[in-house]
């Protein structure tokens, strides 16, 4: 009769949620910092005018696009990393982090591609119809160019640290993270105007510096990984020794994930160039702009996903089921009143436009305070979006993302960014918000799929490594 009554309740204890919170907090902190670097960088960058900070943002358009695969191969391993944590699997642990930086290494030749061999034929494609695209295009290209540098680095640290997380270790990655920003703004305010004696390099100083950061980034977290020892790491000798089935397995779940993360960059990487293409560099910048503001109120969304895989995922890798039922309608009924929060505190962020952006033209930054609201509103929604998928997810029900959110992206919303888009004069911040309505839709839908509790599933029983036990 109690556990009946626990399982109606919608809200968990205070010490469930300052466990929640115990793993929410540094990674959102970690991304804050990153993403008040962010702001530092486009603070400087705007400094040099609107075509520059137009050029630097067209060309993080594509990084973006390689970060995202990153991170989506991260959390299909994360889905297994997590439960085999969760069932003290050593091998397992390994197993999943082989994925991690296998897969990792596959996008290398395309970020090849498109930052060395063919960077303004790609760059090209987000500008169509823009007034100021080849003086842009200039500067994007002169970016993207020492951008590519960052990515082998970059996809090392990526592995290492999620796995990291996924494990529930979080303040070493927040540690990492505070001296490769110090270090990425140190080098910005060096070489973007040339200060101390050092040239001004301009857009070029400002990938430098993320460059140099990375591998300052990288560095750290080798030297962690060899010195800690923590139980996924592998000797080099044994990097390729995979379990075939295994793998095939996490590839299997994780392909749903890569599927479902690849269309929603697709669809914003689309609705991006659609935006661009209705005005000069003013509309490029004050979009661009807005995204670096909001990026200091979207740091809910990683804390809030990993705090409930990290949770649901050690519950269900030992085996309590019912459990992990109970700690699912905690984690979604705090995501719902966290949003509310993250929803204020967008609002708050409006009055750091003029300080951060006001050598932006008066069109630009008219544009950015218009998008920031609208972005504010929409939180809740998002939020509680991110927990669901993360429910799903921790138990390896990759098939929601893929089949629920992917459909309505792909049937519903990109012809309707293309009707509205292409055939009016809509302006970019009302094309923003008529396409993430859509958002409020898929809350239900995936309200009606997790019911079914597709999710509800040990992995680490499941899933079996046939290697024997590796030393460490």
């Amino acid at each position: 009769m109690e556990n009946t009554k626990e399982q109606k309740k919608l809200f968990g204890s205070r010490k469930f949620y300052g466990k929640a919170l115990a793993l929410a907090v540094p990674i959102m902190l970690q991304q804050l910092i990153q993403s008040l670097v962010s702001l530092i960088d486009n603070f400087m960058v705007s400094g040099l005018g609107d075509v520059p900070m137009s050029g630097v943002n067209v060309a993080g358009q594509v990084l973006f696009v390689f970060m995202v695969y990153i991170n989506a191969i991260c959390m299909s391993g994360g889905i297994f990393m997590t439960q085999f944590f969760g069932a003290r699997d050593a091998d397992g642990m390994k197993q999943a982090f082989r994925f991690k930086l296998v897969m990792g290494f596959a996008a290398f030749i395309p970020f090849l591609l498109v930052c060395v061999i063919f960077p303004r034929e790609v760059l090209s494609l987000m500008l169509i119809g823009n007034t100021e695209a080849e003086p842009i295009l200039d500067e994007a290209v002169k970016y993207i160019n020492i951008m590519f540098f960052m990515g082998i680095p970059m996809t090392f640290s990526m592995c290492i640290a999620s796995s990291l997380r996924d494990m529930g270790e979080v303040k070493i990655p927040l540690a990492v993270t505070v001296v490769a920003t110090l270090t990425n703004t140190l080098f910005n305010w060096l070489l973007i105007y040339g200060n101390l004696g050092l040239p001004a390099l301009g857009v070029q100083g400002a990938a430098l510096a993320t460059v140099i950061a990375r591998t300052l980034e990288f560095i750290i977290f080798i030297v962690i990984y060899i010195k800690k020892k923590p139980d996924f790491a592998v000797k080099l000798s044994k990097l390729i020794k995979i379990d075939g089935k295994l793998f095939g397995s996490i590839l299997k779940k994780g392909s749903l994930v890569l599927f479902c993360e690849m269309v929603w960059i697709m669809s914003e990487t689309i609705t991006t160039a659609i935006y661009n293409g209705r005005g000069g560099a003013d509309v490029v910048s004050g979009m661009s702009s807005s995204f670096a503001i909001a990026n200091l109120f979207f740091v809910a969304f990683g804390g809030i996903y990993s705090a409930t895989g990290v949770i649901l995922g050690r519950t269900l890798g030992a085996g309590d089921l019912e459990q992990a039922r109970r700690e699912k309608t905690w984690l979604l009924s705090g995501s719902a009143v966290f949003g509310v929060i993250m929803m204020l505190f967008g609002f708050l962020t409006t009055l750091l436009i003029p300080v951060v952006f006001g050598r932006l033209s008066e069109s630009a930054i008219a544009i950015c305070r218009d998008m920031v609201i609208l972005m504010s509103f929409f939180m809740p929604v998002w939020v509680y979006l991110n927990a669901q998928q993360a429910v799903a997810r921790a138990g390896g029900d990759t098939a929601m993302g893929a089949y629920t959110d992917s459909a309505i992206t792909i049937v519903i919303m990109l012809p309707m960014l293309f009707i509205i888009g292409l055939l009016t004069d809509t302006s970019p911040v009302m094309l923003y918000l008529y396409v993430k309505l859509l958002d409020v839709a898929k809350i239900i839908v995936f309200h009606i799929w997790l019911k079914k509790e597709r999710w509800l599933k040990n992995l680490a029983v499941k899933e079996t490594v046939s290697d024997s036990k590796e030393a460490s």
